[in-house]
């Protein structure tokens, strides 16, 4: 329910961190784009929406968080997270993934990653950027199929910068604008609801194939 809540109401919370936290509001947020981006068991932790609502924080109405500080350290917690993921793909891969009705570990959100690779190759790291849960997946199974470390890697900088740049620097302009200073809440809202439009493109598609393939598979009978 904390998550939901969180989610739901990112805006206040930020704000909470930097009065609470200060400075350290830069490790908090570093640490949850790391999760999200490094822990295949944290797939449901907020990626788009806080980075947006990060660089809201960050342009002169706001006042509260450095973009010159934010930027480098967002773009360096997907760079670690990446490559954490990537070796515990690489060397426990299989294991974690035996369950076929685990909640965090489900085999089926690594065969929807598995066929992002198969379409679109090394290139999926940094489309993934874009997709979440596939965003997490993606360095799991990239280290799973032995992908080279220096290519993985190559992609994962090029990801990481155009996601986190981005969505900050979107955020930063889009913050300044006086509807949205006026009205926080919704504007947060609305970027959450276009973060979570990948999810449900890719929901219709996977039920449309599905039916698809049980038309197909009624018509050979």
């Amino acid at each position: 329910m904390f998550l939901i809540d969180f989610i739901k109401n990112i805006d206040d919370y930020i704000g909470r961190m930097i009065v609470q936290f200060g400075p350290w509001t830069y490790l908090i947020l570093f640490l949850i784009v790391f999760a999200e981006t490094g822990l295949v068991f944290m797939p449901f932790l907020p990626g788009d929406s806080l980075l947006l609502a990060a660089g809201i924080f960050s342009n002169p109405n706001r006042q509260g968080l450095d973009l010159k500080i934010l930027l480098p350290v967002l773009t360096l917690a997907p760079l670690v997270g990446d490559s954490v993921n990537y070796h515990v793909g690489k060397w426990l891969g299989p294991r974690l993934f035996r369950s076929e009705t685990s909640r965090f570990l489900n085999r089926k959100h690594l065969a929807k990653t598995e066929e992002f690779f198969v379409k679109h190759g090394a290139k999926t790291i940094i489309i993934a950027r874009w997709v979440p849960i596939v965003r997490t997946f993606a360095p799991f199974v990239a280290g799973m199929g032995a992908m080279e470390y220096k290519r993985f890697f190559g992609y994962s900088v090029l990801g990481a910068f155009i996601w986190v740049w981005t969505c900050v620097l979107v955020g930063y302009y889009f913050g300044q604008i006086k509807w949205v200073e006026d009205n926080f809440e919704y504007a947060i809202l609305a970027i959450i609801a276009v973060s979570l439009l990948p999810i449900l493109f890719e929901a219709i598609k996977h039920r449309r194939e599905a039916k698809q393939r049980a038309e197909a598979t009624a018509t050979t009978l």
